[in-house]
Formats: structure tokens, C-alpha cells, sequence
């Protein structure tokens, strides 16, 4: 079974339709390189289906969110940018003078995750974030 059947399948199963425009974005996010906005994954669709509209892409970023098979984030450059979900989180660093992003691997947060979970019995939700501050050669740069 193909990663598009599979996914299909489990959109089925939650009782979501599985309009051709829906299955195109799908397979545009899994197989992005990396973080894309719904405009360019709209942009991507109406390659091969050029009636796609950007609601269409929204509502379906919204599913697949909602079923932990896509990630949202704020990178900072105003809109946020999906990725297909991976099988182990991963958070990012980025540097709010150059912009250079690190990729954080979800370990650095079991501790944050345990003493929340210790101290006011609240499970974080800890899937997928970004981290603003200053990268190491921005700090030496003497950059703000």
C-alpha cells in the first residue's frame, strides 16, 4: 500500500471525503521538501489541478492537523508553514537576526514535559514549535 493509500485510508476511517483536489494536497505536503505555506502548496496542487482553491488547502491543513499527520508553525515570517507530521517530533531554533534555523531534536523537552506534568498535572502539547532568540554567531556579531 502506497503512503497516499494509506493516508486515504485513514482519512476514510475518520469519516473525512476524499475529493481528488484533498488527495493532490496530501500528496503535495508528503512529499514537500520541508516547511511550506497553504499558498504554496496551492500553488503546487493547481500544477496538476489548476482549480484548487486556497479554502480547499486551509481546510484540509486543518484535518490533517487536527489528526497529528501535519505540523503547523510560526517561523516568523508572518504566515505559518506545515510540514507532514514526522514519526519523532522536532522543534526549531531560529535566529531572529539572520534567520538561520536549527533543527531541535523533542528529547531537549522530556524534563519540561515531566516536571508540567508533576507540577500542575497538565499534559503539554509538545509536537511541534519554534524557538525565537539569537544563534551563536549573531551573539559573537555583537547582532540584536
Amino acid at each position: 500500500m502506497s503512503c497516499e493509500d494509506e493516508t486515504a485510508e485513514l482519512l476514510r476511517q475518520a469519516g473525512h471525503k476524499l475529493t481528488p483536489q484533498r488527495l493532490l494536497i496530501v500528496r503535495a505536503l508528503r512529499h514537500a521538501r520541508g516547511h511550506k505555506s497553504a499558498a504554496q502548496l496551492a500553488d503546487d496542487v493547481r500544477q496538476s489541478y489548476p482549480f484548487v482553491d486556497v479554502s480547499t488547502v486551509y481546510r484540509t491543513l486543518d484535518v490533517l492537523k487536527r489528526m497529528r499527520l501535519a505540523t503547523a508553525t510560526d517561523m516568523g515570517s508572518g504566515d505559518a508553514v506545515f510540514e507532514w507530521a514526522p514519526e519523532l517530533p522536532h522543534h526549531h531554533l531560529i535566529c531572529s537576526s539572520c534567520a538561520a534555523v536549527t533543527e531541535l531534536e523533542h528529547s531537549y523537552f522530556d524534563a519540561l514535559t515531566a516536571q508540567l506534568r508533576g507540577d500542575f498535572g497538565f499534559q503539554p502539547d509538545m509536537h511541534h514549535f519554534a524557538i525565537f532568540g539569537l544563534c551563536r554567531d549573531c551573539q559573537l556579531g555583537g547582532a540584536e
